[in-house]
């Protein structure tokens, strides 16, 4: 199992943050095992493309509220990062 489960949205509340409030907060690890996803679906195009990571924050954001981490932005940098069997991410993580 890549994920702990495959979520369908957000189950917590707002937090208002924009792009450049992420990159306030410092990355850290964080197994793929203890992560949330907030989509269900993929494209499988996006993945695979070159530049998928290039665009963006270089961090996955991932929200911790009750107990769960909730991956928020950055499922193409997880499923990579399984991909070339890692078992750990940095990601930019939010305490709610």
């Amino acid at each position: 199992m890549i994920f702990k489960a495959v979520g369908d949205g957000r189950p917590y509340p707002d937090h208002g943050l924009q792009a450049r409030d992420w990159a306030k907060i410092p990355p850290r690890q964080i197994r793929l095992d203890e992560l949330v996803t907030t989509k269900r679906e993929l494209d499988l195009h996006s993945l695979l493309a070159k530049d998928s990571t290039f665009y963006g924050d270089l961090f996955p954001h991932v929200v911790h509220w009750q107990g769960s981490y909730y991956l928020e932005d950055g499922l193409h940098r997880a499923l990579r990062a399984a991909l070339h069997q890692r078992t750990v991410l940095h990601a930019r993580v939010l305490d709610l």
